[in-house]
């Protein structure tokens, strides 16, 4: 396939009609074997993990829009793959950073009484406090502060982004990428980051990973220092010593110009291109974190030129139940 051209037109910047998702049921979490080592991708950057019989939950986004109200801002591309019954008790929710597109109140509310903690950076925590959530379930955690949970250790690591939520808090909190270690697997997760140095450091210190969760979406040019490429996310799973790599951060809302598909197009080139064994599960589907299985291009029939649709109207985005 040909590079990008980021400054060209897009031509489809949403999907002419739902992305395929898998719903969580009878045979995914909650149900698996007592030794499986299983991931599940949510949307966006929402990873729900299951790793020494505890599960996790990263940056819950789960409301329709990834905005301060729900009647502006971007929109789902697809429906949330669970009812919130389905979720099992999690032992912790990991928030990376403060941004409306990781830290969703309502999702946060809902899932207070299904979780035992919420771990976060250094003074994200005064958000849940406004809403109400146990301050023993709180733990905010500094770059390179641990914390164990029986056999896991989750182990906050450096990023390069910024915080805020409105105009007059902007870096009032910290971000973080996340480490997650167990004896059934080493898992990272980026949250969102610009390309730097820190990949590396945070490999040779945690490193090697059986899967590495990476930014891989809402790119441009002109915001590198805080998003990256997706050859700069490539990259970093390399600095990082990643086995199998997810690209995350795409799929699920509208937060840059290019084309919606263009992250997972690129990945599956820059993967090919650099021996990285890539991982792209449709929405809901279970992996394996100890032996992931090839997946399939699932976007690939719903690209414009395999789809044969003609433009449309775009504003609105797809409509589900």
């Amino acid at each position: 396939m040909k590079p990008v051209s980021y400054i060209a037109r897009p031509t489809q910047r949403m999907p002419l009609r739902p992305i395929p998702a898998s719903e969580l049921s009878n045979e995914g979490p909650g149900n698996e074997g007592p030794g499986d080592a299983t991931l599940y991708r949510l949307g966006h950057s929402s990873v729900l993990i299951r790793l020494d019989g505890h599960y996790l939950l990263t940056d819950p986004v789960f409301s329709k829009r990834a905005s301060p109200v729900q009647w502006a801002g971007p929109s789902r591309f697809h429906p949330v793959p669970f009812e919130l019954d389905d979720l099992p008790p999690l032992s912790a929710v990991v928030i990376s950073h403060d941004h409306y597109d990781h830290l969703d109140k309502q999702s946060i509310l809902d899932l207070a009484s299904k979780t035992d903690y919420f771990l976060m950076p250094l003074g994200v925590g005064d958000h849940l406090r406004r809403w109400g959530i146990d301050d023993e379930q709180i733990m905010e955690l500094d770059w390179w502060d641990e914390v164990e949970l029986d056999s896991l250790v989750l182990a906050a690591t450096p990023a390069q982004h910024f915080s805020g939520r409105g105009l007059t808090d902007r870096n009032r909190s910290l971000w973080a990428s996340w480490v997650i270690l167990g004896t059934q697997g080493r898992l990272f997760f980026s949250g969102d980051t610009g390309y730097f140095d820190g990949f590396k450091e945070i490999g040779e210190h945690y490193g090697p990973f059986d899967i590495t969760m990476i930014e891989t979406g809402a790119y441009n040019p002109l915001w590198t220092h805080v998003h990256m490429l997706p050859e700069q996310g490539a990259q970093a799973h390399i600095d990082l010593g990643g086995r199998a790599m997810l690209p995350i951060h795409n799929s699920t809302f509208n937060l840059s110009n290019h084309d919606w598909f263009d992250p997972l197009e690129q990945a599956t080139a820059l993967a090919e291109q650099r021996n990285i064994q890539l991982v792209t599960p449709v929405i809901g589907e279970a992996v394996s974190i100890t032996a992931p299985q090839p997946t399939a291009a699932w976007w690939r029939p719903l690209m414009p030129d395999r789809a044969g649709s003609a433009r449309a109207d775009l504003t609105a985005g797809p409509e589900f139940p």
